[in-house]
């Protein structure tokens, strides 16, 4: 596995999560209680991306679609797929795809950047 430049320190705000592409892979990155973070960039659920409206708080990304929630530390479901604009519609759909952690990358800053162990 090699270190990755991802995204440069001053392109990230704290609590807003960015969307990169390393080769085939699609992170989102964000920068929460001064610790950096990088996971899979798209939602487990419905492959939406985490860093397009994702929110972050309390340790946790949550996706802008639906509403899945998933820890930054270690990518762990919280909530899945509550969809609050129509519950009922959440469940159902929920139903439908398995229930799965969100893969975490190792994080490192260098020189003015933030990398990512791929």
């Amino acid at each position: 596995m090699n270190w990755k430049n991802a995204i440069r320190l001053k392109k990230l705000k704290p609590d807003k999560p960015r969307m990169v592409t390393l080769g085939l892979k699609t992170l989102m990155i964000v920068k929460y209680e001064g610790k950096y973070h990088a996971t899979e960039g798209l939602c487990r659920h419905m492959r939406w991306p985490l860093g397009l409206g994702g929110k972050v708080k309390d340790g946790c990304i949550r996706c802008p679609l639906h509403q899945t929630t998933h820890s930054l530390e270690d990518g762990c479901l919280v909530e899945w797929s509550p969809f609050p604009i129509f519950p009922a519609y959440g469940k159902v759909v929920g139903k439908l795809s398995k229930k799965k952690d969100l893969p975490i990358y190792e994080t490192r800053v260098k020189d003015d950047f933030v990398q990512v162990r791929i």
